[in-house]
C-alpha cells in the first residue's frame, strides 16, 4: 500500500488531500500544528477507509522541523510514495507597514521548509525510480502582487522550483507538480487578514475538493503545473506574457487595494 505525507493536513486543501487519498487506499502521514484536529482526522479516515494514518504535530517554521519529521518516518520504517508540501500562509497589506518577523516566517514556511522537505525525500524516490511530489503554489506566483508582495514572491519560487525539478526528474520515474489554485474555499483569506471591501469584481470560490481532484488528475498526466478554478484563472496566469509589466502591476494594485 502506498503512503502519502501531507503538510498542513489539518484543514483546507491539505485535509481534502487526506480525504481523497484515503479513499484511494493510501496510508497517510499527516503533519500540522493542531494535534487535536490531526488526531480526529486520522481516526475518522482509519475508520472510514481502513487505512493507516500517523500524525506529527509540528510547526514547520522551526529550524529542526524537517529533521524531526524525517526521523519519525524512518523510525516507523515508512516509505513515502507521494509527498504533498501544502503548508503555507499569506499576509495582506503594505510591505512597509508589515510585521517583519511574520514576513520572515512566511518565507521559512512557504519556501525553506518546502525545499527542505523535497530534498529529504526526492533522493530516496530517485533511488527507487518512482515517486510523486505535489508542491502547492498559487496563481499569485505568476506575477508580482502589491499588498501580497512576499506571499506572491514565495509562490513564484515554489512554481519555478517545482517546474525545474519536474524537468530534472521526469525521465527518472518521478512526477513533480506545482499546484496553483485560485481563490478557494479555505481559511486563507482570514489568516491573511484580507479586508472585506477589496476593489474588483467578486470571483466564485472553488472547493478544496475540486482543487485536489484537479491536482491528482494533473499529476497522473505528468504535468509540470496545474492552474485550478476555470478559464478566468488560466487567463490571469497567462496575461503577464502580453501586458507591459508596469501596467500589469498597477492593475493588480487597483484590484487589491481597499475601497
Amino acid at each position: 500500500m502506498a503512503t502519502a505525507l501531507i503538510t498542513g493536513a489539518s484543514s483546507g486543501i491539505g485535509e481534502a488531500f487526506a480525504q481523497a487519498l484515503a479513499q484511494r487506499g493510501f496510508d497517510l502521514v499527516l503533519v500540522a500544528r493542531s494535534l487535536e484536529k490531526l488526531e480526529a482526522l486520522a481516526e475518522s479516515l482509519q475508520i472510514k477507509s481502513g487505512i493507516s494514518a500517523w500524525v506529527i504535530q509540528q510547526d514547520l517554521i522551526a529550524k529542526d522541523a524537517v529533521e524531526k519529521i524525517y526521523s519519525f518516518v524512518q523510525e516507523k520504517e515508512l516509505t513515502i510514495d507521494l509527498l504533498i508540501n501544502n503548508a503555507g500562509f499569506g499576509d495582506y497589506g503594505l510591505f512597509a507597514h508589515s510585521d517583519r518577523q511574520k514576513q520572515l516566517d512566511m518565507i521559512d514556511l512557504n519556501v525553506r521548509s518546502l525545499v527542505e522537505m523535497t530534498h529529504a525525500w526526492l533522493p530516496e524516490m530517485k533511488a527507487r525510480g518512482i515517486g510523486d511530489i505535489i508542491n502547492v503554489s498559487s496563481i499569485a506566483g505568476f506575477q508580482p502582487m502589491p499588498y501580497l508582495s512576499v506571499y506572491a514572491a514565495t509562490k513564484a519560487f515554489v512554481l519555478n522550483f517545482s517546474e525545474a525539478i519536474w524537468s530534472e526528474n521526469k525521465d527518472n520515474g518521478i512526477k513533480v507538480l506545482a499546484l496553483c489554485p485560485g481563490p478557494t474555499e479555505t481559511n486563507f483569506m482570514n489568516v491573511a487578514c484580507f479586508p472585506s471591501d477589496l476593489n474588483g469584481p467578486p470571483q466564485k470560490l472553488v472547493t478544496s475538493e475540486e482543487v485536489v481532484e484537479a491536482a491528482l488528475q494533473a499529476l497522473a498526466r505528468g504535468q509540470s503545473n496545474e492552474v485550478t478554478g476555470g478559464l478566468l484563472n488560466k487567463f490571469v496566469v497567462n496575461s503577464p506574457r502580453f501586458l507591459p509589466r508596469p501596467f500589469l502591476v498597477n492593475g493588480i494594485k487597483r484590484i487589491f487595494s481597499e475601497s
